[in-house]
Parts: C-alpha cells; structure tokens; sequence
C-alpha cells in the first residue's frame, strides 16, 4: 500500500477508536466529575478485567484521587483472559496468574504495585453481558445502592459495555465512562503504528479485529446486540462517519471482524 492509503486507514481506525473507547471526562479527578456532573465523588468506580494491563494502572490512580467511594474488579474468563494472564506473569514473573479469574489477577497486581485493595471482585463472568448482570446482582447482593458509576474497560469494548449497563439501570443513574486508554494509530514508514506506547497494548491488527468487531455488535439490527436483534444492550446510535469508517476498513481487512467465541457465551 501506498503511503496516502495508510494514513486513510489510519484515520478510519482511529474513528472507530473514538467511537468505541469513550471518555466523558478528561481525567478521573474530583474536580472533572463535580465540573461536568456536580458531584466530587461516584459511588462505585468498576474496573472490567476485559481490559489490557493499563486498566489497573488507571484503577490505581482513581482509588488514589478517592474518585469513587467502592471499588470493584468484574472479571472471569473470556477471549480475553489468557492474554491477561500471560502478560502479567511476564512483567512480574514472582507474580503467579495461571488459572486465575481477570479480577483476581488484577487484584493481585494492584496489591503488589501499590499496596492497594479493591472493596470487592466479581469472579464468575465471561462476557460483557454478564460482566453488567453479575456485577449488578453483586452490587445488590452488597446492599449497595447507586446513583453515579464510572465504569473503565478496553476502549475497544468500553461503548458496549456503557450499552449493556444502560438496559439495566435507571435512566437518572450517571453512567461516567472512562475507557482505560486512549489510543491514535499512525502512518509509520509504510505501515501502521501507535503513536504512543501503551503497557499491554494488543497488536496493530488484533487491536483492528476487536474494533470492527464492535460496530455489528453495537448495530440495532436483526443481527446486533440492541434491543432489534439480541437485546443484550440498549440502542446505540453509530453516527454516518462511524459507519462509513467500518465500511472503508472491510475492503481492507474484511477477515478480520472479530467473531463471538460460544465458549463465553451466555444468556446474557
């Protein structure tokens, strides 16, 4: 490919990143949420263990701005999980992760880089469906109630799962969303690259897989995820450039839309 097709992938990558990795405030701090949302703390912050290693990173620093007043981890075993695991026994080789669920290996991370404990961990889900369900089910089980929730996944899924929370919760409750990266993807000399390096970043074409796997996701048709096709998420609307990114980046990469694994598949 020439040079000018790259950077137009590029662009049409970062698109969908855009769209998919939302952020609602600039930084996890008291002052963004009581500046946007007039209030200095959430009432749970959740961390999703779908979430490269930089999620805890993130959760670590939320937990120092006393951003939320319970923390949670959400996290079983899905297609993202073995990658999680792998990469974080690498990074801390003392650390042992084999088996474990994402919650627990985050949990284990955030004690041992910064002495931190989360007030709770979901440990049974395998999807972004039942990652909200089973979350929820926790939270009442807890006897806690809330009105405000910041909610951090992998950018690639961070839209999806605000969708997923949004069937299921009161439409007055503030859903914060704070993707745990930020990514823009770059022409480099002929190929494709991050401009920045991000800790446990995917790889260039895994991290395009599980964007344009999103968008059928996310699309309120007989095939998606809203309420016209599964109902396992409320209606989102995907604006014109988004759709027209998607398109544009299946003449390229049509094999590469990321299809769902029955192994983590559940009623939802």
């Amino acid at each position: 490919m020439i040079m000018k097709e790259i950077e137009s992938i590029a662009k049409y990558i970062n698109t969908l990143g855009d769209f998919c990795g939302k952020r609602d405030v600039a930084e996890l701090t008291q002052e963004q949420l009581l500046k946007k949302y007039g209030i200095s703390q959430a009432d749970v912050m959740v961390l999703f263990g779908g979430s490269i290693m930089c999620g805890g990173d993130v959760l670590a620093q939320a937990m120092k701005n006393h951003i939320a007043k319970k923390y949670v981890i959400v996290g079983g075993a899905g297609h993202t999980t073995e990658t999680l695991r792998l990469k974080m026994h690498e990074e801390f080789p003392d650390m042992e992760t084999e088996g474990l669920p994402e919650a627990e290996v985050f949990a284990k991370y955030l004690k041992h880089q910064y002495g931190l404990v989360p007030d709770l961990l979901e440990c049974k889900s395998t999807n972004c469906g039942n990652n909200i369900t089973y979350l929820l089910e926790l939270l009442k089980e807890q006897g806690l109630s809330f009105n405000s929730i910041i909610i951090s996944q992998d950018a690639t899924m961070q839209h999806r799962m605000e969708a997923g929370l949004r069937k299921y919760v009161d439409s007055e409750v503030k859903i914060v969303n704070y993707a745990v990266y930020s990514a823009k993807v770059i022409a480099d000399h002929s190929a494709l690259a991050y401009e920045n390096a991000i800790w446990g970043m995917w790889d260039i074409d895994r991290y395009i897989s599980l964007l344009m796997g999103e968008i059928p996701r996310l699309s309120d048709d007989e095939n998606g995820y809203g309420p016209k096709g599964r109902d396992f998420i409320a209606h989102v609307e995907i604006p014109s450039e988004v759709r027209s990114a998607f398109d544009e980046l299946c003449k390229t990469y049509a094999g590469s839309v990321r299809e769902a694994n029955p192994l983590y598949a559940s009623n939802q």
